[in-house]
């Protein structure tokens, strides 16, 4: 009897050996697991800085200054333009299936808008990718004729350009300077309130007035 309990006791005391060598198994698989899940994270967020990073480094820069209002056309050295003088007028932020006037676009430039050009006969898929990107606000989205690129991003004082629309670099430039205290001139400015006029129309004659800012 007393060797059929001993048996019995060894029996159990090995089977708590193994549930406790399970459990242990099972922790240390959850704890390299959660590491692995913490290095991947790590890795990807690392990667996404220097993707953007590397993305950027070919933005062209200019150092215009802001604030210069005028009237009537104006010649500009890029094509897009990325600030310089600008009518005193800004551009509503938007979607355009038409050009606007550089003039309007310069002055939202500076409040901050990124500005979207893109090459009139692009993909109408390409095009729809674009129009999903620009749907947010300071956005301007139009063709733009001449275009040396299908895809140009410009910014006050930042442009890059690009091959495609689903370019990834598109979205990161959009994320770096749209609406950014350290680049944009009037941070805080309004992307409302202005013109809509379409390159076709005469919009370019008014003078300083009231819509200084």
């Amino acid at each position: 009897m007393t060797k059929a309990r001993d048996e019995e006791k060894q029996r159990k005391r090995a089977a708590q050996r193994a549930a406790a060598e399970r459990s242990a198994r099972r922790s240390s698989l959850m704890r390299r697991g959660a590491v692995l899940v913490v290095v991947v994270i790590v890795a990807a967020v690392l990667y996404d800085v220097y993707a953007r990073r590397q993305l950027l480094q070919n933005v062209k820069t200019a150092s215009y200054t802001a604030g210069m209002h005028t009237a009537g056309p104006i010649f500009y050295i890029e094509s897009p333009p990325i600030g310089g003088q600008h009518n005193v007028v800004w551009q509503n932020c938007g979607i355009y299936n038409a050009p606007i006037h550089n003039e309007h676009a310069v002055h939202s430039m500076e409040h901050g808008a990124v500005w979207i050009t893109y090459r009139p006969d692009l993909a109408q898929d390409q095009i729809q990718t674009l129009r999903a990107v620009a749907s947010d606000d300071y956005l301007l989205l139009s063709p733009y004729p001449g275009l040396a690129h299908p895809v140009v991003a410009s910014a006050w004082n930042h442009q890059l350009t690009f091959e495609r629309a689903d370019d990834p670099g598109l979205a990161a430039f959009i994320a770096r300077y749209k609406n950014n205290p350290e680049t944009t001139p009037e941070f805080g400015a309004l992307c409302a309130g202005g013109t809509s006029a379409l390159a076709t129309t005469d919009s370019l004659s008014t003078g300083p007035g009231p819509m200084t800012r």
